[in-house]
């Protein structure tokens, strides 16, 4: 894990509870404003605090999958949705959608905070509202 500086961007690989080795999501801070991308983690990551825009865990519905042997797991959708909202996240988009949320699509089911992730989709931030 480590930090970059790509061309006015500043990328932070850091730490998520997900499994029993290492594992991290990114912090990505530019002029536009700050995206987090962590898909899979078993805790929100403190470390996505007022992102504006974070591309989330989303392999549960509405409990937690928990991995063999008690080394970590998934959090369910609407766990982290509240976390995000507890959080301040601006726009919330589920990634990493696991079977249980595939079902809960199918049956019309919408976060209560955040949206489905799409394929293809592009998603943009608007100039900067918020300080980094």
């Amino acid at each position: 894990m480590t930090e970059v500086d790509p061309g006015g961007l500043r990328i932070r690989a850091l730490p998520v509870a997900h499994t029993s080795h290492p594992t991290c999501g990114y912090r990505i801070v530019g002029e536009a404003g700050v995206v987090v991308w962590a898909p899979e983690f078993w805790t929100f990551p403190p470390w996505a605090a007022e992102a504006d825009l974070m591309f989330a865990e989303a392999s549960g519905w509405d409990r937690p999958i928990r991995f063999r042997g008690g080394v970590g797991g998934h959090a369910p959708v609407r766990d982290v949705g509240a976390e995000a909202a507890r959080n301040r996240i601006g726009r919330l988009v589920y990634a990493h959608i696991g079977r249980p949320c595939l079902r809960a699509m199918d049956a019309g089911l919408t976060p209560e905070y955040g949206e489905w992730g799409r394929e293809g989709r592009t998603y943009v931030l608007s100039p900067h509202r918020r300080g980094c």
